[in-house]
């Protein structure tokens, strides 16, 4: 028996993956390429292949799953395929992380479209009858470490961001998500929606402080509009860059981007997701568990 763990060499996988080892457990990468988990345990799957999907699926604890960024019809054939291949091998139990996308807002604009990939996953899941739970995070604390942002951040002390300075959003890190991904893999009790990030949300100045806590110097925010965050980060996403703009766009008409208390991990779990300063301090110093 193991724990299937999606996107295992990659940043949103890798930190659940590597918590689950340490933890003793039977993890499994579910991988493209085995030869990039550096020796430890993979098994080789393909999204766009329900048997193989169905062959890492069989007989496991649990399975980890995230949608991986590609065009979105591409995204919805995967996550029909993960779906069919859930029903078909009966994995005890399924996390679901909905990678910042929002679906626990049903009737505002910021809701993930009924027709959307993760709303196809989360659905299907849903109604296969297996045990599950879904990781709900807003804003990833990573993206501040983009050149763009975090340089600035090391030679001016700004930190620009495409958010407003009013504007509380419920961040968390990629390590907060794996702490309620592991809790949620391995203790059944808990299904449905659980939300990941700060509570109450942190604003542009909030972010800052946690900044000059670190570095033990002034850091100041700035907002940037979503167009100008657009041009800044192009030549790194390329047309990608688009579907970011999109999202500050639709950010920037909301007040807020917070999860609910109610079903929050800090209530459900008892989870208390990571302050910008712990955050940048176990990043820096390379210390992921």
């Amino acid at each position: 028996m193991a724990y299937i763990i999606h996107g295992a060499t990659g940043a949103q996988g890798g930190p659940l993956y590597a918590r689950l080892l340490a933890a003793g457990k039977n993890a499994v990468a579910a991988v493209r390429e085995t030869r990039k988990a550096g020796g430890k345990p993979t098994i080789a799957v393909d999204n766009a292949s329900v048997e193989s999907l169905t062959n890492a699926y069989r007989d496991a604890d649990g399975v980890f799953v995230h949608l991986p960024q590609a065009p979105e019809p591409i995204r919805i054939q995967y996550a029909q395929n993960i779906v069919e291949a859930v029903r078909s091998a009966g994995p005890k139990r399924v996390v679901i992380s909905t990678s910042g996308m929002i679906v626990d807002q049903p009737g505002t604009p910021l809701q993930a479209p009924d027709d959307s990939a993760i709303m196809v996953l989360i659905r299907g899941v849903r109604d296969s009858g297996i045990s599950h739970a879904i990781v709900a995070p807003r804003l990833y604390l990573e993206n501040l470490l983009l050149p763009m942002v975090f340089e600035p951040v090391k030679a001016e002390g700004v930190l620009r961001y495409p958010v407003r300075r009013d504007f509380p959003v419920s961040w968390s890190s990629h390590l907060d998500v794996a702490e309620v991904a592991e809790w949620l893999l391995t203790d059944m009790s808990t299904t449905g929606v659980v939300g990941v990030g700060q509570l109450p949300g942190l604003k542009g100045a909030d972010l800052a402080t946690g900044f000059s806590e670190q570095f033990g110097r002034a850091v100041t925010f700035e907002a940037l509009t979503p167009e100008q965050f657009g041009d800044l980060i192009t030549p790194l996403f390329g047309p990608a860059a688009a579907g970011v703009v999109g999202l500050y766009q639709a950010l920037a008409q909301a007040p807020d981007n917070l999860i609910a208390q109610d079903t929050s991990a800090q209530r459900l779990l008892g989870i208390t997701p990571r302050s910008v300063s712990q955050w940048l301090a176990e990043i820096l110093k390379g210390d992921h568990q």
